[in-house]
């Protein structure tokens, strides 16, 4: 589906005119509301992995993304592409003040618009009452919810972008900034300065490729150039060209005519990072795109605590130590991330929950979400096993946000148990104490674990520090322990 579009360049009252009310759609379709929204980003785990404040333009490139460029060549290996990871309070191993950290409160009531989108994407019933996200600072885009970086044109020039495993289409903003631009760490692309950057036609397949990428139709402007629109459930949105360059990524590996969004208009919950990429089944995704150079379908990472460092990687991985479970087909979603949840242990012992529960329940495994969401009658089971390890006598505190079961204690004083997530063919990721349990403020710890109705949600808390591979070749999913260093 196509329509015609042009770009605007000016603006209007007090504003920016956002560059999507110029999109001219066929008579009787919503301009974006009525459209199915790609998966909300992650706007609450970005707030404490997105890079440090600074202003637009600051600097030809940030301290961050230089040290992160230093370790991109220190990582490569010849049997794959690596990518270093950083939590937002620690990006770059950097004693640089960082802005406040948001209260746990507001990244979980931020968590709960997420996991509500999701729900709205697999009912497939997306409508003009999005979820409603509010906008504070240093929220952003992003079910990746990591910070890595990469390079674009010729000469290849840096961006930090956050790394986000529920959408498909990558994007950067681009000069001139037609509309409106959000601050960043890093100066924006100019395409002018790049002498491999074009348009990709409306009329190719590629542009047409955009529909099942972003869940928006494609547009075209006067010129034929084709026009993305990337619109998520809390109103963000990225509008621009659709363009291909040179994506220069560690270990000298080139790949030409990288197709990506070039946005002109970008507002929303942002933050300070470039853009995005995108890990996603679809072919326009970043994890496809490699594929096609010769870097096979998988990808790995390890998400890091806020004094260590993780990894993005692509092509080979070592299988020495994981664990696998088979990767789960769904028709909800054929472009998201599934697997069968079979049961939980709680120190040892297993829960009595009812097994068809379990494998009646959609599960799938994001990036994005922080909190693991459970089937009501599991979750319960999980509070109560918790709760009789950690000593019915121990003080408990309110419910905070999302979370019910909380202390007043601080995490190293309670008897954590450790947690088994079981999974087909045998599979067990056994969590320790910090992927267990949350301390939201100081002195009050809660199970970071929540009760969902219809779909369950492997969460980012819960698979920080292991090492995890999205096999998409061999339609399987590995976990490891001890990932990042």
């Amino acid at each position: 589906m196509k329509a015609t579009a042009e770009v605007p360049n000016r603006r209007e009252g007090d504003g920016l005119l956002p560059l999507a009310l110029y999109i001219r759609r066929p008579r009787g379709q919503n301009q974006r509301a009525t459209l199915e929204m790609e998966l909300l980003p992650s706007l609450c785990f970005l707030l404490l992995l997105v890079s440090a404040v600074a202003p637009l333009m600051e600097n030809p490139m940030s301290t961050c993304a230089s040290q992160i460029e230093a370790k991109n060549d220190m990582l490569s290996s010849s049997g794959g592409i690596h990518f270093p990871l950083y939590h937002r309070r620690r990006p770059c191993a950097s004693a640089s003040p960082l802005p406040d950290e948001p209260a746990y409160r507001d990244i979980l009531r931020q968590d709960e618009h997420r996991y509500t989108s999701l729900v709205l994407r697999l009912n497939n019933t997306a409508t003009a009452a999005v979820v409603s996200v509010p906008l504070s600072h240093g929220t952003a885009l992003g079910v990746g919810n990591y910070v890595a970086v990469i390079h674009i044109g010729t000469p290849p020039k840096a961006h930090s972008v956050v790394v986000d495993t529920g959408s498909s289409l990558s994007w950067i903003q681009c000069l001139p900034c037609k509309a409106s631009c959000h601050r960043q760490v890093d100066p924006v692309f100019d395409p002018t300065a790049s002498s491999t950057y074009h348009h990709v036609p409306c009329s190719s397949a590629t542009c047409s490729a955009l529909s099942a990428a972003t869940l928006n139709p494609f547009v075209c402007d006067r010129r034929g150039d084709c026009v993305y629109e990337a619109t998520y459930g809390d109103n963000s949105f990225s509008i621009g060209y659709l363009s291909r360059d040179t994506l220069s990524l560690s270990g000298g590996v080139a790949v030409p005519r990288f197709v990506f969004g070039c946005g002109q208009d970008n507002e929303g919950l942002f933050g300070e990072s470039a853009g995005l990429i995108g890990l996603a089944k679809n072919s326009l995704s970043l994890l496809s795109q490699l594929s096609a150079a010769g870097y096979g379908r998988s990808f790995s990472y390890c998400l890091p605590t806020k004094s260590g460092s993780g990894y993005l990687a692509f092509g080979h991985y070592n299988a020495a130590g994981f664990t696998f479970t088979p990767m789960g087909k769904s028709s909800l979603d054929e472009t998201l991330y599934f697997l069968r949840l079979t049961g939980i242990a709680v120190a040892g012992r297993r829960l009595s929950v009812s097994t068809a529960i379990l494998l009646k329940t959609p599960t799938m495994i994001d990036s994005g979400t922080v909190i693991t969401r459970l089937p009501e009658e599991v979750y319960s089971a999980l509070s109560r096993a918790v709760v009789a390890a950690v000593g019915r006598k121990t003080p408990r505190a309110a419910a905070y946000s999302i979370l019910d079961t909380c202390y007043k204690r601080r995490k190293e004083d309670l008897r954590v148990p450790e947690v088994d997530l079981m999974f087909d063919e045998g599979a067990v990721v056994r969590l320790p104490a910090g992927n267990v349990m949350l301390e939201v403020e100081k002195g009050t710890t809660c199970l970071a674990f929540s009760a969902a109705s219809k779909f369950a949600i492997i969460g980012n808390w819960q698979q920080q520090t292991f090492r995890v591979v999205y096999d998409v070749g061999k339609m399987k999913l590995g976990f490891a322990a001890g990932g990042c260093r």
